[in-house]
C-alpha cells in the first residue's frame, strides 16, 4: 500500500507534533506500506537531518514541494503569512502527480478537502475541534471518509458534528529508548544535575494550557525547603528568557531548555517526580489532547502527578499516577509530599504505570492506524 502524508509543516520541528509525524510515518513502514511524506521547502532553523534529529529507521521517503517562503513577513502581517503561504502550498498540491490508488493522510483539513476533490482516498488525523474546523466542514465536506483522531475526546465531537467512520487512536511511545540508560545517580552525573536533592521535573513546551504557570507557582510555594529543586527541560529562547530574567523568584528552579529527543528518556529517568499539569482553561487541555510526554513519563517508571482531566484519565488512573485538581499548585505540593515520603506508594504508581504503557506503543498506534485504513 502507497500511504502519502502530507503536512505543511517544518520538518523536523522542535515541537511534538513533528516527531508523532516521522513516528507515524517510520512505523507505518515497518508494517510493510510504501510511505511518502510530502512537506513545504521553507528554511527551517533545525539543520539537522530529519531522521537524525527524532532517530528514525530512513525507511520511508521525504519530497518538498516549493512554495514562496513568507512566513518571516509574519512579523509584520501576522497570521495573515502563514494563510498565505498555505493557499500557495495548497495551490501547488492541486497539480500534484500521485499515483491514483494512493492513500492521503493529513492532518491538514484543506488537503483532505482538495485530494477528495481529486477523488482520492483520504484519511483526516485529527488531534482538536474547533468552529472553524466546523464552519469549513458544514460547507464543503462529505462527512463519510476516514478520521483518526488522537483521543476519545476529540472522537466524541467529531460524531457530534456528523462526522462517522472515526476512530480513537493514542498517541504512544518506544518502549526500548527507556531500558540500559542506568540509574538516575548515574544520569544526574551525566548532566550536571544536582545528586543530592529530591528532583521535581517538568518536560515540554510552554504554552499556558500545558501548566507551566503552575509548576513554577508551586516551586515558589516550596522556595524555603533545601532539598527539593524543580526542573524544567523545554521552552524556546523568549521563553527562557522571560522566566530567568528574575533568578531570585525561581532561585529553586534550574531552566535547561529544549534538549536533543534523544536524551528525554534520560533527563525523565534523572527525576524523582514527573510534573503533567494542564490547565482546565481551555478543550484542548480538558478534552482533546493526547500528550506524547504523557507515554514517556509512564516509560520512564518516575512517579507522575497529574492533572484530574478527562483528557488525561483516558489513559493515566489513581493506580498509576498521583491526580490533583487543575491549576493548583497547593495540592501539586501535596501530591509531592505524599510520593516523596511513602516509598511504598512511590513505587506502587511507578510499577502500574511501567506496566499499563505496554498497551501504548508506537508500534501499537500505526498497526491500528493500518487495520482501520485497510476496512
Amino acid at each position: 500500500m502507497k500511504i502519502v502524508y502530507i503536512v505543511n509543516t517544518l520538518m523536523p520541528t522542535t515541537k511534538a507534533h513533528g516527531y508523532q509525524i516521522g513516528k507515524t510515518c517510520e512505523k507505518l513502514s515497518i508494517l510493510g506500506n510504501e510511505v511518502e511524506l510530502i512537506i513545504p521547502n521553507r528554511k527551517n532553523h533545525v539543520a539537522d537531518d530529519l531522521f537524525e534529529y527524532y532517530g528514525l529507521e530512513r525507511n520511508f521517503t521525504v519530497k518538498k514541494i516549493d512554495c514562496p517562503d513568507i512566513i518571516f513577513l509574519s512579523k509584520y502581517i501576522g497570521a495573515m503569512a502563514f494563510y498565505t503561504q498555505s493557499l500557495f502550498f495548497s495551490a501547488k498540491l492541486l497539480f500534484l502527480n500521485l499515483k491514483q490508488n494512493s492513500i492521503i493522510y493529513s492532518r491538514d483539513i484543506i488537503i483532505i478537502f482538495i485530494f477528495l476533490a481529486r477523488g482520492f482516498n483520504v484519511v483526516y488525523n485529527v488531534h482538536n475541534w474547533s468552529k472553524k474546523r466546523k464552519l469549513f466542514s458544514n460547507l464543503f465536506l462529505n462527512k463519510n471518509f476516514k478520521i483518526v483522531c488522537n483521543s476519545e475526546g476529540t472522537k466524541k465531537d467529531l460524531t457530534n458534528n456528523g462526522f462517522n467512520n472515526i476512530i480513537a487512536v493514542p498517541n504512544g511511545v518506544d518502549l526500548e529508548e527507556y531500558s540500559n540508560l542506568g540509574d538516575k545517580y548515574y544520569l544526574r552525573k551525566k548532566f550536571n544535575l544536582p545528586i543530592n536533592k529530591k528532583i521535581i521535573m517538568y518536560v515540554g513546551s510552554f504554552y499556558k494550557w500545558k501548566g507551566i504557570e503552575v509548576v513554577l507557582k508551586s516551586a515558589k510555594l516550596l522556595n524555603n525547603n533545601k532539598d527539593i529543586i524543580f526542573i524544567v527541560v523545554g521552552g524556546n529562547e523568549n521563553d527562557l528568557e522571560k522566566y530567568t530574567k528574575n533568578k531570585e523568584i525561581f532561585k529553586n528552579v534550574l531552566f535547561i531548555g529544549h534538549k536533543p529527543r534523544i536524551e528525554i528518556p534520560s533527563y525523565l529517568k534523572s527525576a524523582d517526580i514527573l510534573l503533567l499539569p494542564n490547565t482546565s482553561v481551555t478543550n484542548e487541555s480538558v478534552n482533546y489532547t493526547s500528550p506524547i510526554k504523557m507515554f514517556e513519563y509512564m516509560a520512564s517508571g518516575v512517579p507522575i502527578i497529574a492533572s484530574n482531566l478527562p483528557s488525561m484519565r483516558e489513559v493515566l488512573n489513581s493506580n498509576n499516577s498521583f491526580f490533583v485538581e487543575p491549576d493548583n499548585s497547593q495540592l501539586i505540593i501535596s501530591g509531592i509530599k505524599k510520593i516523596l515520603n511513602d516509598k511504598d506508594f512511590s513505587d506502587k504508581l511507578a510499577r502500574r504505570s511501567l506496566e499499563d504503557v505496554k498497551k501504548y506503543t508506537w508500534d501499537e498506534y500505526a498497526a491500528k492506524i493500518l487495520n482501520f485504513i485497510k476496512k
